[in-house]
């Protein structure tokens, strides 16, 4: 079991070598990334739902429903419950934009380092260049599935509060005159 622990470890340092600098970056980004969606899914299944059932609570326990002090009150705690729902989305979804374009600077940096090398050695040694390349194309295809990967997840987040505000509106009823 060690050894199998080892050797994925080894593979791992060895692609991340060959990904160069940026990948580590990227690296970085993607555990943030990561960690503030599995936040809001934590935040959805425990704190989300006791802020729904004091707002629900506080409600309830109006006797006017009816009138535009009422109106204000329900709006407040509709706002209040969005604000600590949605705050970090915006932030998820900056991280996801960012991960190609940090791919893409992977790309410039390992062409970069192409480049020297044919200007160094004329051009005819490939096995130098296949480093760069490696360099160039490992990072792109990173900051390409993170972003991916971070856009399906950070829409089903974004879809899932919404639909939980929408569910909190339908729950605080207004009675009409």
């Amino acid at each position: 079991m060690f050894d199998l622990f080892q050797t994925s470890l080894e593979a791992i340092s060895d692609f991340m070598d060959r990904g160069g600098p940026v990948l580590w970056l990227i690296a970085l980004l993607l555990f943030v990334k990561w960690s503030l969606m599995f936040e809001r899914l934590w935040f959805l299944n425990t704190v989300h739902k006791k802020n729904t059932a004091a707002a629900l609570s506080e409600w309830e326990k109006r006797s006017d429903k009816k009138s535009w002090h009422a109106h204000a009150v329900r709006q407040e705690l509709v706002s209040r419950v969005s604000l600590d729902l949605k705050s970090p989305i915006p932030m998820i979804e900056a991280l996801v934009v960012v991960c190609p374009l940090l791919g893409l600077l992977g790309t410039v940096t390992g062409m970069i380092e192409v480049f020297y090398v044919m200007a160094v050695t004329g051009g005819g040694d490939a096995k130098q260049m296949s480093g760069g390349v490696a360099k160039a194309t490992i990072p792109t295809m990173a900051g390409m599935v993170g972003a991916l990967s971070g856009i399906f997840a950070s829409n089903w987040i974004k879809h899932k509060s919404n639909r939980e505000i929408e569910l909190l509106q339908d729950h605080l009823t207004v009675q009409h005159a």
